[in-house]
């Protein structure tokens, strides 16, 4: 691929799906902050949803207008293909100095092979995070990207020794934080009240429901268990479940008794959610920190985690495959007093020591180690 001369101010960086939305948030402003970068924005599409994206833009305060590379969805192939293909057309076009990549998305992976392939330096963003589960497509990504990434900035212990038992060269590896954290320490004043003005009349107590994995929700008979779960588990309390669009699809027609079923819900709205839930029944990454963080109980609907220091920290515990842990889980969860740990780091500054480190880099000549 024959590239333009690289801007050596220029940092890309790639977002494709919810999560990333709300780690690109903080590392955008301070890298304009800076005053040293011009920073890129570029949207893959992957999530297109209006309620997966756009509002999230909003809630999340990002001025900067995307790049919109509009792939949409497909197979994890045929997606991947068409975010390296317009990506790399992209930088072709418009080389950047760096491109960052950020937690473990298709178009995480699909940014890390271009980069690599083109020649340009790139750093991931949450690097390090492992569930030890390579049947999960996101173990897949997080490794590939790990081995391709000539920056590596962890947001935990755990992490770092992920990378350094696989070989990584400790230079290559800044722990900075969480930049998870960073969007909630900022916009938490702003989200107070957010979740009645979107749901009405809610509970004095309840718990939050959110299941999207294709390992709970693809085959109809896994989907059944996990249903009969929530079911059991709502007996105890009531519970409200915000549906991810690939769920809607498959709970079609489904009643489930005792859970509340709403529509997606923004940002703010669904962390006003999550901080005054009695618990939280998740497969999700981010929101294992995110109740990490507010101190709420969460419950991982997963055999494994990549965010083992949630569960090392006491406020995250795993259901297991069979679920015979869950509604055990949930009624400790519900009598026990409600701890907020201190995690070194998630101190909302950690997109301040991303950019330190690029600062540092950037003002120096670096090449890519894949160059050749």
């Amino acid at each position: 691929m024959t590239h333009a001369v690289a801007d050596r101010s220029t940092v890309m960086c790639i977002v494709g799906a919810r999560p990333n939305f709300v780690k690109v948030a903080p590392v955008l402003r301070a890298l304009h902050e800076s005053g040293q970068f011009r920073p890129v924005l570029v949207h893959t599409g992957q999530h297109y949803d209006a309620s997966m994206s756009e509002v999230f833009f909003r809630d999340l305060d990002i001025r900067d207008e995307p790049v919109n590379l509009g792939v949409g969805s497909g197979t994890h192939a045929v997606q991947t293909g068409a975010v390296m293909r317009a990506l790399e057309a992209l930088v072709a076009e418009s080389p950047p100095a760096m491109m960052l990549t950020f937690g473990d998305v298709n178009s995480t992976l699909a940014a890390a092979l271009v980069a690599a392939k083109g020649h340009i330096s790139q750093a991931h963003v949450e690097a390090g995070l492992r569930s030890g589960d390579p049947t999960m497509p996101e173990e897949v990504n997080r490794v590939v990207t790990d081995r391709l990434a000539d920056l590596l900035f962890t947001h935990s212990d755990e992490a770092d020794e992920n990378l350094l038992r696989e070989g990584v060269d400790r230079a290559r590896i800044h722990k900075v934080g969480n930049v998870m954290i960073d969007s909630l320490v900022r916009l938490r004043p702003r989200w107070q009240g957010a979740s009645m003005a979107a749901l009405g009349e809610m509970p004095a107590r309840y718990g939050v429901v959110t299941l999207h994995r294709p390992s709970n929700v693809d085959e109809p008979g896994r989907l059944g268990r996990v249903l009969e779960s929530l079911i059991e588990v709502a007996i105890d309390i009531p519970l409200i479940f915000p549906v991810h669009p690939r769920t809607k699809a498959r709970l079609a027609g489904t009643s489930v008794p005792g859970v509340r079923l709403v529509e997606p819900m923004a940002y703010l709205a669904f962390l006003d959610l999550v901080e005054h839930a009695a618990v939280v029944l998740t497969d999700s990454g981010g929101i294992q920190e995110e109740t990490t963080a507010l101190g709420v109980p969460c419950i991982t609907l997963r055999d494994s985690t990549e965010r083992p220091v949630t569960v090392r920290l006491g406020t995250n515990r795993l259901a297991g495959e069979d679920l015979r842990a869950l509604v055990p889980a949930v009624r400790t969860a519900l009598s026990s007093a409600r701890v907020v740990p201190t995690v070194p780091l998630w101190d909302g500054k950690a997109a301040e020591r991303i950019v330190r480190v690029l600062e540092r880099t950037l003002g120096h000549p670096l090449e890519p180690r894949l160059a050749g």
